[in-house]
């Protein structure tokens, strides 16, 4: 022990003298929180809609304010034919095109029932999907509001008319950034704990302090010790200041305990400074070791369900994320933070991630050589 505080000593004074650690660690939480997660929104707004309008009835101007008043559309043209309306997807100036048909108005009162047609640009396309999805779902309550209108026993039939009411648990409000800022908050404690710790030990082999601590009687494990709980705290840190700028600034307040919470974090942290300590030793110097890191972390996040669900990605990509420890905290932290799940919820997580910190540690202190 007494070793092991020498060296702990020595680790923080390299850290706190390094400016530019001092940075990443202060300054990336804040940046990153504060701007990714008003980026890395998949609500769509202002979907520029162009619309022809053949009936020029009463019945199809109510449709048209509709899709106005819905909040998700923008009317940046009226054209009088189909083919203008064309031009303007072609041009990319649309994104999607409604054709309203001539006697529209007509055929709903006569014949109960009309038709209109949605032409969608689909280069883009989640926007195209959820510009779609949008667009019909507006319909869908114009038509409900025209059948409560013009409802009549020989018509409709109000048995037919079927009212669907949803709950939505863990975040009522579908707030995204609810959802998205404790999966980035993840992302920035993968990033202090695998890729700071990935360039420390690469860092003493180029300026030559390396020999000096091989030719001493200080174990492997000691070392290897010694390089891992400085950034362990660190990266506990990082994750107390995401919380606090989380609550600060979006008023995210997690529902779960906190000890659950920081419990899985300091063996995620394990299992991440496990995997930079080993690419540390396999890396002779900083850029072979950066670009190690920056492949697999890259890797790690558009694999761990952060953007995309990992139910919809094909197969052999669901079992790939089986083996990536990014997966599991995220599913963890938006499990402690929006649904309050306590230890006994995320014990799979946590017993997978320790056999990571584990595997990941003994690896690299079996593969450090004092001997080159």
């Amino acid at each position: 022990m007494r070793t092991l505080q020498f060296l702990l000593r020595k680790e923080f004074r390299q850290i706190f003298r390094n400016k530019s650690i001092l940075r990443i660690i202060f300054v990336m939480p804040l940046m990153q929180l504060l701007v990714l997660p008003w980026a890395a929104d998949y609500e769509m707004k202002n979907i520029r809609l162009t619309v022809v309008d053949h009936d020029h009835s009463v019945s199809s101007q109510k449709l048209i304010s509709k899709i106005n008043s819905s909040g998700y559309f923008l009317l940046y043209a009226y054209t009088p034919s189909y083919q203008q309306a064309m031009a303007t997807l072609d041009r990319d100036q649309a994104d999607l095109i409604l054709e309203i048909p001539v006697d529209f108005e007509r055929n709903i009162i006569k014949e109960n029932e009309s038709t209109a047609l949605i032409a969608v640009n689909a280069i883009n396309g989640m926007k195209a999907g959820l510009g779609n999805a949008y667009l019909q779902s507006v319909i869908r309550d114009f038509n409900n509001q025209v059948r409560t209108e013009w409802i009549q026993p020989t018509r409709f039939s109000p048995q037919q008319v079927m009212e669907v009411t949803t709950s939505n648990w863990y975040n009522p409000l579908q707030k995204y950034k609810d959802f998205m800022v404790p999966g980035i908050l993840v992302v920035l404690v993968t990033m202090v704990g695998s890729f700071l710790a990935s360039l420390n030990i690469v860092k003493e082999k180029e300026i030559g302090t390396i020999e000096q601590m091989n030719v001493t009687p200080v174990k492997k494990y000691h070392f290897i010790l010694a390089k891992l709980i400085p950034f362990w705290v660190l990266g506990l840190f990082v994750l107390s200041l995401g919380l606090l700028i989380a609550w600060a600034f979006y008023g995210i307040v997690p529902v779960g305990n906190l000890l659950v919470l920081y419990t899985y974090a300091a063996v995620y942290l394990l299992a991440v400074l496990g995997l930079g300590l080993l690419l540390s030793t396999y890396s002779e110097n900083q850029q072979q070791a950066m670009l190690l890191s920056f492949f697999l972390i890259m890797v790690f996040i558009l694999m761990s369900g952060l953007y995309t669900s990992i139910e919809s990605m094909p197969l052999w990509a669901q079992y790939l994320t089986k083996i990536n420890p990014v997966s599991y905290f995220i599913q963890v932290i938006r499990m402690v933070i929006l649904k309050g799940s306590g230890l006994a919820d995320i014990s799979q997580q946590l017993f997978i991630t320790v056999g990571f910190a584990l595997l990941l540690n003994a690896w690299a202190v079996v593969n450090y050589k004092k001997r080159s």
